[in-house]
């Protein structure tokens, strides 16, 4: 609520200047949402003044026809189109009209662009347009367009042939059992990945562009049905109240389209894996794609994902549950092992059994600060190597990371700085962080310890369970497109729990979550209260 709340004073605030600027912008779409004329220079002429004569468009002077009757100029952006469909298209248009398609032409009523994509134009989609405005952003899209004297239409085909990089295992998500592939840059490819694994007419794509200025094309992929309508509904509000200059991530509608800007915690979530996407689908959710990310949007979305890897649900369901509980743990233990240290060593001693306080006594003997600022100090040590090894180059990030760290922290050690036994809870805090398949839960982790820490080095324990419950409350406010962020746990669903802390077998997985899909809950035919029985073969 207080998020919304700035987030709304704030609109406010730079409302004129936004209004002022939205105007500007439409008069000049306007200006350039002209109609096109008959003549072929007319045309190219206001195209290259619109363009600035950019040296990769590319304009291609041709005749068609029986005697060489009709002047086309075929209009394509280098290096973005398939240069053999191109070939083939202009083969199309210089072999396969005939006298008799050409007798049914009339000049007058425009019907020339119809006999080409109905008789000769075979390779890609052909679409016919009308103004400058929405042939450019065809040809910059990958298309080719098809401007013919005397005719005030043109003929736009799809023929996409730019580079792209092939699908390969995503880095942030990897995994040991389960498949290799991810998305890429490209939002076809990764419809496709989609439409591979969901062979349902169901499975509905709805495209769109936001983006003055880059016109991004964006896909909202859901499962008709399954999918709840109002999230559905809610997704594309959303979307289409965006008007900026430019999307050139998925990150850049995330921030835009979210419930809550001041959480520390994700309320969307961002996956390279298909497979995930399509789990994520068939639960009832809503999958955003965006053109130029690899990274897919899934809404809405809940905390327990984040504890959730793909893994989970292609090994057996006690080692899934087994893996699960470790992350929990590794959740807790990289979120408050440093404050326990800080507030067991400064306020609560009688704590320790005597034997390990006399020993941490005589480490910290030579150590001129307090438990606090030698936590600290190791964390901002810790983060900074971090950030080192993710920008450094890939073949020397790791030996860096790794070398860095055993070097400082046995330096800061001899050196008097720190304790060892800081040393070994800082590691091993580092460590746990790294159990999570979300980066984005591992970067809140990393926000809240230092919050924790400080809790701890102002009221002990009692601060510790303070920033817990805080978090408990925070975590019950959030939404997630109107599903509360914390569903089953709060509110409390027992038919949703075999999912959740444990993995239940799939035979017990008969139906989805009931806050995401309203519509379609059951999964399976099977009876849910047994799993099925193994057949009995027969002695000959």
């Amino acid at each position: 609520m207080p998020g919304r709340l700035i987030k709304r004073t704030w609109n406010n605030i730079f409302r004129t200047t936004n209004d002022k600027d939205d105007g500007t912008t439409a008069k000049d779409s306007n200006q350039g949402n002209q109609q096109l004329f008959s003549c072929i220079e007319d045309n190219v002429q206001t195209i290259k003044n619109q363009l600035g004569n950019s040296t990769d468009i590319v304009f291609r002077r041709l005749k068609i026809g029986p005697k060489e009757k009709y002047e086309i100029c075929i209009i394509y952006t280098d290096n973005l189109i398939d240069t053999m469909a191109l070939q083939e298209l202009i083969v199309a248009l210089l072999n396969n009209i005939s006298e008799e398609d050409l007798n049914t032409v009339n000049l007058a009523s425009n019907n020339l662009t119809d006999v080409l994509i109905e008789k000769v134009v075979t390779v890609g989609e052909a679409v016919e347009v009308e103004d400058f405005n929405t042939l450019i952003t065809n040809v910059l899209s990958a298309q080719a367009a098809i401007l013919i004297e005397n005719q005030s239409q043109a003929i736009t085909v799809s023929i996409p042939g730019f580079e792209k990089r092939s699908i390969e295992e995503p880095q942030s998500a990897t995994l040991i059992k389960g498949p290799r592939d991810g998305f890429i840059e490209s939002i076809g490819t990764n419809a496709s990945l989609l439409r591979r694994r969901i062979r349902s007419a169901n499975l509905w794509m709805e495209s769109k562009e936001i983006g003055r200025i880059t016109k991004t094309k964006v896909v909202v992929a859901y499962i008709k049905g399954i999918a709840n309508e109002d999230v559905v509904k809610e997704v594309h509000e959303r979307l289409d109240r965006i008007n900026i200059d430019a999307i050139l991530e998925s990150g850049y509608i995330e921030e835009l389209i979210q419930d809550e800007t001041f959480t520390p915690f994700p309320t969307i979530f961002n996956t390279e894996r298909p497979d995930a996407v399509a789990g994520k689908l068939l639960e009832g959710r809503v999958a955003i794609l965006v053109d130029g990310s690899p990274f897919v949007m899934v809404v809405p979305s809940l905390v327990i994902e984040f504890f959730q890897a793909s893994e989970d649900y292609y090994m057996r369901a006690d080692i899934s549950t087994l893996l699960r509980l470790l992350r929990f743990f590794c959740f807790f233990l990289a979120l408050i092992a440093p404050s326990l240290y800080i507030a067991v060593l400064t306020y609560h001693q009688e704590m320790l059994p005597t034997t390990l306080l006399i020993g941490l006594a005589a480490q910290r003997e030579g150590v001129p600060f307090p438990a606090f600022m030698e936590a600290l100090m190791m964390e901002v040590a810790f983060e900074i190597l971090r950030e080192a090894g993710v920008r450094m180059p890939r073949a020397v990030g790791q030996a860096m990371s790794i070398v860095g760290a055993l070097v400082l922290g046995q330096a800061a050690v001899q050196a008097g700085l720190v304790s060892p036994a800081m040393v070994i809870v800082v590691s091993l805090t580092a460590i746990a962080n790294f159990c999570f398949p979300s980066i984005n839960l591992a970067t809140t982790v990393r926000i809240l310890r230092f919050g924790m820490m400080s809790l701890a080095a102002v009221f002990g324990l009692v601060g510790i369970m303070f920033g817990l419950i805080l978090l408990c409350i925070h975590l019950s406010t959030l939404r997630s497109f109107g599903v509360p962020y914390t569903t089953p746990a709060a509110p409390f669903i027992l038919q949703d729990q075999k999912d959740v802390f444990f993995r239940v077998p799939w035979w017990g997985m008969f139906s989805r979550p009931r806050l995401i899909s309203q519509t379609n809950i059951i999964r399976e035919q099977n009876n849910p209260t047994s799993k099925p029985e193994p057949q009995k073969s027969e002695s000959t």
